[in-house]
């Protein structure tokens, strides 16, 4: 009997497994038009990171080691937007339409117009420079969770950083001291919150793990539990909840933390991800000195 009760046990075990793979390739197939495989767009970058889209569905990205913003219209069409961009990494659009730029040349967070005028919102904390913020997002209120890592540059002068620690900020809307939602991470880096106001997904890199929080009504965080035991450079949601991350190609996991699967990216190191196009399904994938679309079935929540 025992014998027969280990038998049929390993036997629902192996149908579970089974099960599982098929569902998680479902599901990614249920993703991805697959009539369009993932097109390269351009190899004439440096690093390319921080993609971002406005409300027409143009996508805005950085080539850091360049210092310049470049711009993928809706029709197709690759252009350079700006240079002298403060070193810009993470990039995210406010509700006016302007670029909010992690701008870690200074270590300061910039607001960039349509016509490329630069404002700096912040650059020092307690009269200490950041570390150098590196991703952002801007909840429905206009204020901004930003992760502040730090990466030491060659285009610095300094060698070690000023403040202790590596943090979370959070800037409310037109105030100007951000107040640390959270500073338990060896490097925090990718970050997006979902369009309802109600969780922030935050990469801790340098720990490998995703972090899921609760955010308060006055902008803080409580419950912060483990996601998924990897980390991640950047991130995007699409509107099934499902959370894409990016290293080594690109990773779904669906909003239970079930890992859906890989997108894979002829590329050592995918930087950041983000939806664009007009209908925001068109993915589209910052790849070091690469940048690649993919069109998909589902849109994405930016």
């Amino acid at each position: 009997m025992t014998r027969y009760i280990n038998t049929v046990l390993k036997l629902m075990f192996v149908l579970l497994f089974l099960v599982q793979k098929v569902h998680a390739q479902q599901t990614l197939d249920s993703l991805i038009d697959p009539t369009a495989g993932l097109i390269k767009i351009s190899d004439q970058f440096s690093f390319t990171e921080g993609p971002a889209v406005n409300k027409q569905g143009d996508i805005y990205f950085t080539d850091q080691p360049n210092d310049k913003i470049w711009k993928y219209d809706i029709n197709g069409n690759l252009s350079l937007f700006m240079d002298k961009t403060g070193r810009s990494n993470g990039l995210y659009f406010d509700k006016k339409g302007n670029i909010i730029s992690c701008a870690d040349e200074n270590n300061e967070l910039w607001s960039i117009s349509p016509d490329k005028k630069v404002k700096v919102l912040l650059s020092s904390f307690e009269g200490k420079k950041l570390n150098g913020p590196n991703d952002l997002w801007i909840d429905a209120k206009g204020g901004i969770y930003f992760t502040d890592p730090y990466y030491q540059r060659d285009y610095w002068t300094r060698k070690k950083p000023e403040m202790n620690g590596k943090k979370l900020y959070y800037l409310p809307a037109g105030k100007k001291i951000p107040i640390i939602v959270d500073d338990q991470f060896v490097q925090p880096n990718g970050i997006v919150g979902t369009p309802d106001g109600r969780y922030l997904y935050v990469a801790d890199i340098g720990d490998s793990k995703i972090y899921k929080y609760s955010i308060k009504k006055d902008g803080t965080l409580s419950e912060r539990n483990l996601f998924a035991p990897e980390g991640s450079d950047g991130m995007t949601l699409d509107t099934k909840g499902n959370l894409y991350i990016t290293g080594k190609g690109v990773t779904v996991y669906d909003a239970s933390g079930f890992r859906i699967g890989n997108i894979p990216v002829p590329s050592n190191w995918v930087g950041n991800i983000c939806f664009g196009g007009k209908d925001r399904k068109l993915l589209f994938i910052t790849a070091s000195e690469s940048v690649y679309s993919m069109q998909m079935k589902v849109a994405g929540i930016e």
